[in-house]
């Protein structure tokens, strides 16, 4: 069901006269553009929130370095079979740790393929920009900063990163109605005492389209259980709410502009329709975080907290094929881990020494926090390539079966 009226009892002075201009209400994926992206206000915009474990929430990447050096031989692989310059192009890249991360490791395995290649940070953030100057300064890899459209000019070749990227889209909230889906819409209530409240809403009816989509039997629908009372000829109960992401097909479309030939790797939390789209979840998947918490209000100090929705796998893939992308796979992170040998990491680390004792123990804490599934485990890495290597391009590693840990090299 949709979540209750904010609790907040302050609309920000910023957000209460944009939304004045507007008529006192906005489709809510308007709401989440603004409150995470504007550069002044937004929550990512303004580089007020903090990544990390004593941050706003924590990464695979922000837990260590083993995250990147697993996932560098990956790159690696897809990098080795370009010719020319590269490019290891992150979306997106936060506090910068994975971009520095990644560069340590190519500059120390792969020296000639490090040689010939560049990092290119697509950070539209002027404070996390800011941020990711300082700690990359000392980067063994050539840095620059560019925007999708700027790199278009003259597209890349390489491997474009979106680590937790896509989940922060601004989605298109729906809410049914009993007959039809409409869009969830952020309204400003004034009340008797004068003071303004943020009420989220039912709005337009959504466009018959995508409602297609997601009627009985569409790509979109999922798998319902049989005999399910409450969607008995495709009927929901009132107040069912959900995502849909528009953003998705424009982001690939200008992702693929900056990439002429090369690998997409997109690591973010998504299910497949039929989970998401299933009848217990009522709510959606939409979250907001701030200093480690979670809440269900989307509506809860506007600017100040990040709001994030799964990714739809079939919405995911659908546009990727639009905007000219191959799909090759995925899997989750715990198993793709394994796939790149964090069995072995494992393995290695029970031949220290006792002097090694609580750094040993501190690695194998954060190799087992990234495949814990009721966690980071359960992201989804999700590959893709365009441009002339497309069509032949190999089954990822992290796709592969893993070695045994005693049939595999030494750590």
């Amino acid at each position: 069901m949709a979540p209750p009226p904010s609790t907040d009892p302050a609309v920000p002075a910023w957000l209460q006269e944009r939304l004045e201009t507007a008529g006192g209400r906005v489709p809510f994926h308007t709401y989440m553009e603004w409150v995470l992206h504007d550069p002044e206000h937004g929550a990512y915009g303004s580089g007020r929130l903090r990544i990390g474990p004593d941050g706003d929430f924590a990464t695979s990447p922000s837990l260590g370095p083993e995250f990147a050096s697993l996932l560098a031989p990956q790159l690696a692989e897809w990098l080795e079979v370009i010719e020319g310059p590269l490019a290891l192009v992150e979306t997106g890249p936060g506090e910068g740790q994975l971009a520095l991360q990644l560069a340590e490791a190519l500059a120390a395995n792969c020296p000639a393929l490090a040689g010939r290649c560049s990092l290119v940070l697509v950070e539209p953030s002027p404070g996390l920009a800011e941020r990711q100057r300082r700690r990359l300064a000392a980067a063994p890899l050539p840095v620059r900063w560019a925007s999708f459209e700027e790199l278009a000019a003259e597209p890349v070749r390489g491997v474009v990163l979106a680590h937790e990227v896509l989940d922060a889209l601004a989605i298109e909230r729906i809410v049914w109605d009993g007959s039809l889906w409409r869009c969830q819409e952020v309204v400003l209530h004034a009340g008797a005492d004068g003071a303004f409240a943020l009420r989220l809403e039912p709005g337009d009816p959504l466009p018959p389209e995508a409602s297609a989509a997601l009627a009985p039997g569409g790509p979109l629908s999922g798998v319902l259980g049989p005999g399910d009372p409450r969607f008995a000829e495709g009927r929901r109960p009132v107040g069912w709410c959900t995502e849909l992401h528009p953003g998705l097909l424009p982001w690939l479309g200008a992702c693929a502009a900056a990439l002429g030939e090369g690998h997409l790797l997109v690591i973010d939390y998504a299910h497949e329709a039929r989970r998401y789209y299933a009848p217990q979840r009522s709510a959606g998947t939409l979250m907001a975080y701030r200093a480690q918490q979670a809440s269900g209000d989307p509506l809860r100090e506007p600017g100040h907290w990040d709001l994030t929705a799964h990714l739809c796998m079939e919405s995911l893939e659908a546009a990727a094929l639009a905007a000219g992308w191959r799909p090759l796979g995925g899997r989750r992170q715990g198993e793709a881990l394994l796939a790149l040998g964090l069995a072995e990491r494992l393995h290695g680390l029970q031949q220290g020494s006792a002097a090694e004792l609580a750094s040993l123990l501190a690695r194998r804490e954060a190799l087992l926090r990234l495949v814990d599934p009721l966690t980071l485990g359960d992201f989804r890495w999700i590959a893709f390539a365009r441009g002339p290597l497309a069509a032949e391009a190999a089954l990822p590693r992290f796709l592969r079966d893993p070695q045994p840990v005693d049939a595999a090299p030494a750590a």
